[in-house]
């Protein structure tokens, strides 16, 4: 993109913009510096990146950020083994808090409402060297002042520079009263030559001995050192001394240090830059009502509601502005100050600042193309020097223009051929636009030749344009019109100004016929397009209420929904509580059975068991909305069908039907009660393999039967109540060990499964399974 078309199109006027939003000095030289690309894939991430800066200022506020110093000047010296002085390390100790504060900052951000994966990369590079900025906390403040806690050294001998300090203001206090004040000019304590010093009257000079340090310039005060106070002073010389070779050690001692980090130094400097880079623009998009451009491949443009940034909001008109999908070539005609001109420089400017990945003033889903160049020759650009007249300039413009123009050129010229002749001028202007439609250039020209009127209709992909004219107000509004060609209106504008209607007559017989008629079609049209223009506003408002009403009856169906599912589960929860009360109860009176009578056959206390086990729903079922099926399945099956017993996990017949919702199966050997809630129809169900042989069912509950049970992630409750199915399960399909995996946690499912096993009089023995297969997490069990 060359300068001239910059400064044209007055780009740097919103990269002063930019500069003001900066916070950093190193951002706004960033911002001064930015200039558009012509890479779609950096365009893109430019755009995605400010996308996630803008989300950030709406959804978290502004970055912690605090202006620093350009670290670059610090880091070269480091590189060629100098030290750097207490300024420049308080400057990298503040670089670095605010790297340490961002990231913090950006830490407590949920990944769901804000994708921070544009910026990534810049985020990557902000990890800290925690040994230097350690260091640098505990000896360093920001405006380089040198801490105390620097070293014990140091701050021992501030201590004691401050102790001797004292005691010399106070030897030095005691001349200031009694009698030795006369002696003095003023009653005052001063440092001359960096040691303290009294002010003493030339004629007493040898009243205090020691050394004079200087004179008042009329000679009558003398600032002498007293003897009393040599000692300490030089002391206090020597100490100073000692303090400045520690604190230049320990600068040496963090310089070193800042050395082995100064690669990173400078990523942390340029990704903190970078982040305030980008904040910037997004506070200007904000600052601007700018959205977040859409790229298309194709070099289409579609502006939506476009305003120029450098117009006041408040009187800016905003214009829809389409080039490239249904024409290539628009002819903006209309009066002088109508606005064609501003049209050509918004659609170029805001070309430009989408490809600089800025947010451009437009209404949402704007599109903008990715072009290799903006040929733009807008306004009197005559030039004085070169003794060139406005038409030369102009065809000069354009001569350039055509040296580089190609497809992937946005080409916008203010009056094209203007300045000579009229018809010379229309058959250049004519000649010129073949041109560039031959090049396959996008184009956008304003023009006052009428004949380029009709060059717009006959031209494929070329469309006319206007700007609207109020011939109420006689003032023009400012809109552009696509589709329709402008004109000049004066005899309207006569009529309204008072012109006698004969003289407006026979001008109007004087117009030859052709310019008649394109006037007239010119404001049918017109009018055709304010009806069009009426009704589809209308539409979009129709549309807009609608979306936002489907928005609404979505979210109250979520909410629906969620209230349905809350009852579902509490009525669940509820269930379940009664459900697990009788089963304990029942538990208990099967246990007083085993005691009172030896002589209960096993697969008759199993079957008492798993009619009490299939009345507890598990709560997935209600969630996957399996009920609708299964209901379907049980009103279909009939004695003889073959059907899966939910509650064992076994395949068995139906051998009765016992009432409506009660059914007699038949497992194996075993017979049990059960609901029609839990049992399936099975897919093959053939009263043939219904009469299969014993031995056939028997290894068919075997191979459906697992070895193994996974209590891990369960409740406790959850836990007990899945190893007691479990185990009825395993017992009816004949499994002499199994194993139950129970992890090993805070040992509280352990314990119960160990419990549980202790009691179960089917069990013969359990221990904790081998180190390879699970150790104390798993329990490897033995049955009768």
């Amino acid at each position: 993109m060359d300068n001239k078309t910059l400064k044209t199109l007055e780009f740097a006027k919103i990269t002063e913009k930019l500069q003001l939003q900066a916070i950093t000095e190193p951002a706004r030289k960033r911002a001064a510096t930015l200039t558009p690309s012509i890479d779609f894939k950096q365009v893109k991430l430019a755009l995605q990146q400010t996308l996630v800066g803008a989300n950030l200022l709406r959804i978290k506020g502004q970055l912690p950020l605090t202006d620093f110093a350009d670290v670059a000047p610090s880091t070269k010296r480091l590189r060629i083994k100098a030290n750097l002085n207490a300024q420049e390390l308080g400057n990298l100790l503040l670089v670095l808090t605010l790297a340490s504060d961002v990231n913090d900052f950006l830490v407590e951000i949920d990944e769901e409402d804000l994708d921070l994966t544009a910026i990534a990369s810049i985020l990557d590079n902000l990890e800290i060297p925690e040994v230097l900025f350690s260091e640098l906390k505990k000896a360093i403040e920001f405006d380089g002042t040198i801490l105390d806690t620097a070293s014990t050294k140091l701050a021992h001998l501030r201590y004691e520079l401050k102790s001797n300090d004292q005691e010399i203001k106070k030897k030095l206090d005691g001349y200031l009263k009694g009698n030795t004040s006369k002696y003095l000019s003023e009653q005052i304590v001063t440092i001359r030559d960096d040691r303290y010093v009294i002010p003493v009257k030339q004629e007493y000079r040898n009243k205090f001995g020691g050394v004079v340090h200087d004179q008042s310039s009329s000679g009558q005060t003398l600032f002498i050192e007293p003897s009393a106070v040599l000692n300490l002073n030089n002391h206090q010389q020597n100490m100073l001394a000692q303090a400045k070779q520690e604190e230049r050690r320990i600068l040496r001692n963090l310089s070193d240090l800042a050395r082995q980090e100064v690669d990173l130094i400078d990523q942390i400097a340029t990704s903190l830059v970078e982040l305030d880079f980008l904040q910037a623009k997004a506070k200007l998009a904000y600052e601007m009502k700018a959205t977040e451009p859409k790229l298309t491949t194709d070099h289409s443009l579609s502006l939506l509601k476009a305003r120029h940034p450098l117009i006041n909001s408040a009187t800016v008109v905003a214009n829809d502005i389409y080039l490239g999908k249904d024409f290539d070539t628009v002819l903006i005609t209309g009066p002088n100050t109508g606005g064609k001109t501003i049209t050509l420089k918004t659609v170029g400017l805001l070309q430009l600042m989408a490809q600089a990945g800025l947010f451009i003033p437009a209404a949402e889903n704007s599109k903008v193309g990715i072009f290799r160049d903006i040929c733009v020759d807008v306004g009197d650009e005559q030039s004085i020097e070169q003794s060139l007249s406005t038409f030369s300039s102009h065809i000069n413009g354009i001569i350039k223009m055509m040296k580089k123009v190609n497809d992937e050129s946005l080409v916008l010229i203010d009056e094209i051929g203007a300045g000579t002749d009229p018809e010379e001028g229309t058959s250049l202007a004519i000649s010129i636009l073949d041109f560039f439609r031959h090049k396959k250039a996008k184009i956008m020209v304003t023009t006052h030749y009428p004949e380029l009127k009709l060059y717009g209709y006959n031209r494929p992909r070329t469309s006319n344009a206007s700007m609207e004219f109020d011939l109420k107000t006689l003032a023009p509004t400012y809109h552009l019109q696509i589709g329709i060609p402008g004109h000049s209106n004066a005899f309207a504008i006569a009529r309204r100004l008072g012109m006698r209607e004969d003289v407006v007559k026979n001008a109007e017989s004087l117009l030859d016929e052709d310019n008649a008629d394109i006037n007239q079609m010119i404001e049918q049209l017109t009018k055709q397009t304010n009806a069009a223009t009426i009704a589809r506003n209308h539409l979009e408002s129709s549309l807009d209420r609608s979306k936002k009403l489907e928005i609404k009856l979505e979210h109250a169906l979520d909410w629906y929904n969620q209230r349905v599912q809350k009852q579902l589960e509490f009525a669940q929860e509820r269930a379940n509580e009664v459900i697990a009360k009788s089963r304990k109860k029942a538990d208990h009176i099967i246990a007083q059975l085993e005691q009172q009578q030896g002589n209960i056959k096993q697969n008759q206390l199993i079957a008492a068991k798993g009619e009490l086990n299939q009345l507890k729903q598990q709560n997935d079922n209600l969630i996957h909305n399996r009920v609708l099926q299964r209901e379907k399945r049980r009103h279909q099956v009939k004695v003889g069908d073959q059907v899966k017993v939910l509650s064992y996990g076994q395949v068995g017949t139906i051998a009765k039907k016992l009432s409506e919702h009660q059914y007699e199966v038949r497992l194996g050997i075993i017979k049990v009660k059960v609901s029609d809630q839990d049992i399936e129809k099975t897919e093959s169900s053939h009263n043939s393999k219904a009469k299969a042989k014993v031995h056939a069912v028997s290894a068919k509950r075997r191979s459906n039967a697992k070895s193994e049970l996974d209590l891990r992630g369960q409740r406790y409750e959850e836990a007990m109540n899945n190893l007691d199915l479990y185990l009825d399960s395993v017992l009816l399909a004949g499994l002499d060990v199994v194993t139950i995996i129970h992890g090993i946690g805070t040992g509280a499912i352990r314990k119960g499964v160990w419990q549980y096993l202790q009691s179960s009089r089917h069990v013969k023995s359990y221990n904790y399974a081998p180190a390879n297969e699970g150790g104390n997490g798993a329990t490897i069990v033995h049955l009768k």
